[in-house]
């Protein structure tokens, strides 16, 4: 399987030129591959053969929602990045990475790297950060096997609630930096257009959002790795957040990051040798007595506790819910319609899994990590925390 590991780099002024210029370079080549595409396509000729980026097109033959056709590139654009293969690159015995026509930037550790990287990716965010994202081949690391499985039911009030009853709590990290956000945006707005001091108040912006960004992230994965640590097997409702995202719900549903969630407890499912697997959107996890079964109908969302009209049991909505996703996710694996591992620990049907792109931005065998790295303190982008 493949992993990327994300490390912060410090370029100083030339770097930060010759980057600069570098991320132009990708970026016109990448403009120029496109219009050829375009072009041709307007004028019925043969589509410009491109495997990768045929199985982008918006015909739908990829995995996961259907996407729209490739976009230009363009210097304005808030994050700047280039991939670079291993022969452009290279890891200096002194800690430093080689990065071709840029020099050695300085790059900040903080664990080594499990193997040698087949790619890095340069990227330069909103903020103005510089980051090094290796793309590193791996073998699973099986934990041992339990005998304990969790379903997990997400929400708003409380982030999540597993079916033993324990809860995990909804940090709400935009909201609670919504008053500093609010503060230098008003700043921002105030500032003349193409000055100087703009550019330094969207810098500040960007930073805030860069904040709540990283400490969601933090959360996400230290919450995840835990749950993956306890449990055998994980089962997690398939909501639709994208639909989610466009009611009076909107900002708290992005704020809770729940794809983000779900992707990481995926992944490190199938790293570790658990099982996952995902329940339909559309069971009724809140309708359904977990103790009889019986179908109690529809209820608002204001309604957190309800007693079973045929047992009479007193249910928590959110316990309840979690406790079906538990059962249900039980059946889905018993019918074998989830990735589960086998006696030894390894998945029955092993699916590839990609290196993440939500941090590094890199959309996908370089020489060895250097050993004994002095002050090794940088951030795996799929950090096992």
């Amino acid at each position: 399987m493949q992993l990327r590991y994300n490390y912060r780099a410090y370029p100083d002024a030339a770097q930060r030129r010759a980057l600069a210029s570098a991320f132009g370079c990708a970026r016109v080549v990448w403009n120029d591959c496109l219009r050829d595409r375009r072009e041709a396509h307007a004028a019925g000729l043969p589509y410009v053969k491109s495997a990768e980026l045929s199985r982008l097109r918006i015909k739908g033959r990829r995995q996961g929602r259907r996407v729209g056709v490739p976009r230009y590139k363009s210097k304005k654009d808030s994050r700047q990045s280039i991939r670079l293969n291993a022969n452009a690159f290279s890891l200096q015995d002194d800690g430093t990475v080689y990065v071709a026509k840029v020099g050695n930037l300085k790059a900040k550790w903080s664990r080594r790297l499990p193997a040698a990287p087949t790619s890095v990716t340069v990227t330069k965010d909103s903020s103005g950060r510089y980051f090094l994202s290796f793309v590193v081949d791996t073998e699973p690391d099986v934990l041992p096997r339990l005998e304990t499985d969790a379903g997990l039911d997400l929400g708003l009030s409380a982030f999540a609630v597993l079916s033993d009853g324990s809860r995990i709590d909804s940090p709400r990290f935009l909201r609670r930096a919504e008053k500093k956000l609010k503060r230098l945006q008003r700043e921002l707005s105030r500032k003349v257009k193409g000055s100087k001091n703009r550019a330094k108040a969207r810098i500040k912006v960007a930073r805030q959002h860069a904040k709540v960004a990283d400490r969601r992230r933090d959360f996400h994965h230290k919450a995840s790795t835990q749950i993956i640590r306890d449990n055998q097997a994980v089962y997690v409702e398939d909501l639709a957040v994208s639909g989610l995202g466009r009611t009076r719900l909107a900002k708290s549903v992005h704020d809770a990051g729940w794809s983000a969630f779900v992707g990481m407890l995926e992944y490190k499912a199938v790293k570790h040798g658990r099982t996952f697997a995902k329940v339909d959107r559309l069971f009724p996890s809140s309708q359904v007595c977990s103790a009889c079964g019986f179908r109690d109908g529809p209820k608002p969302l204001h309604v957190r506790e309800w007693t079973c009209g045929e047992c009479g049991t007193l249910h928590d909505r959110d316990h309840n819910a979690s406790r079906n996703v538990l059962f249900e996710g039980r059946r889905i694996v018993a019918a074998g319609r989830a990735e589960t591992p086998n006696a030894c620990g390894a998945p029955v049907r092993r699916a590839r899994v990609p290196a993440q792109r939500v941090e590094a931005g890199s959309h996908r065998k370089g020489q060895t990590t250097p050993a004994g790295i002095p002050g090794l303190q940088a951030r795996e982008h799929v950090n096992l925390r």
